[in-house]
């Protein structure tokens, strides 16, 4: 069975880039790339720590679709197991247009399609149960699934063993915590970005942040804080682990490889300094390529990446 079940979003992107503005309506405007990549968290994550060496499988939902075709090909083509991927007729494969401008940001056009068809019963619970780690990607946007029965199925992986995680999409509906408190007692680790944890708790900096997060139930608290890297929080202390120095051509995917370079920590047994290092090592080198996975390397490589990495200075 696979070290790693990632449960949540698949999608397929569409990437253009570079887009500093949309084209006046009627009119036409060209780009130097237009791409179609896989994305969605459980996929990214999944193929990230496949990448990085580690066995993988991915859980969600496509639609009966080319899309959908794609996205399970791709899954099995980057050595990730996808049959525990459900098919369905009710709606069309989850896609997000994506304008990635030219300094890296992006923005985002999205279509939720069969994500919201994603349900409890949808999920392989003898390849949750079979894990090491059971990654939860992309609460907030799965309403089939989101609240009380995401927090049923990280209850049921931690009762046979196996070791929660929890990440979050930013939600436009605002419900945040409405909706995720339920699970929070279940997640052994949860790596929020800083702008989802301000409006899941209400607070501003990372430490009170954590803390309110840690007394909803979350064992250690992975905050992803971009350019300034990221926070850690558990029972036994904190970590602030720096951003790195590339070039950056794309942040698609960026948070989602910080996660599995984070799991990947969990499973090697690392403390949580080399673990958030590590995970800052993934995400940085993610940004170097077009789209949510091609830039990250495997462990080797990445490891040597971060011997001489230089810190990124925030201010810079």
């Amino acid at each position: 069975m696979a070290d790693v079940v990632c449960a949540g979003i698949l999608v397929a992107d569409v990437l253009g880039r570079p887009v500093e503005s949309l084209p006046p309506r009627g009119k036409l405007s060209l780009v130097e790339q237009i791409e179609l990549h896989i994305g969605g968290c459980a996929a990214n994550v999944s193929i990230d720590m496949a990448r990085l060496g580690f066995s993988a499988a991915a859980l969600g939902m496509v639609g009966n679709d080319g899309f959908g075709d794609f996205v399970v090909r791709t899954l099995e083509s980057n050595g990730v197991d996808a049959g525990g991927v459900a098919r369905t007729d009710a709606a069309h494969t989850s896609a997000t247009m994506i304008m990635v401008h030219g300094d890296g940001e992006r923005s985002f056009l999205h279509y939720i399609g069969a994500n919201a068809e994603y349900r409890e019963e949808h999920v392989d619970l003898e390849r949750v149960r079979g894990a090491k780690v059971l990654h939860v990607a992309g609460a907030l946007v799965m309403p089939g699934l989101d609240g009380e029965p995401m927090a049923r199925l990280l209850k049921q992986a931690k009762e046979a063993g196996v070791t929660t995680c929890l990440d979050t999409v930013y939600d436009a509906t605002g419900r945040w915590m409405d909706v995720l408190a339920p699970c929070l007692p279940y997640a052994d680790v949860f790596l929020p970005s800083l702008e989802e944890a301000k409006c899941l708790t209400g607070k501003e900096e990372p430490a009170e942040i954590a803390k309110v997060l840690m007394d909803r139930g979350v064992k250690t608290v992975a905050i992803k804080l971009g350019e300034r890297g990221s926070y850690v929080r558990s029972a036994d202390g904190e970590v602030r682990a720096p951003a790195y120095k590339v070039r950056a051509v794309d942040g698609t995917g960026s948070g989602d490889a910080f996660v599995a370079g984070y799991l990947a920590g969990i499973i090697s047994g690392w403390d949580m300094e080399r673990t958030a290092r590590f995970a800052n090592a993934v995400g940085a080198l993610c940004v170097t390529a077009l789209g949510t996975t091609a830039g990250v390397r495997n462990m080797q490589d990445t490891e040597r990446f971060l011997a001489t990495a230089e810190p990124l200075d925030a201010a810079d």
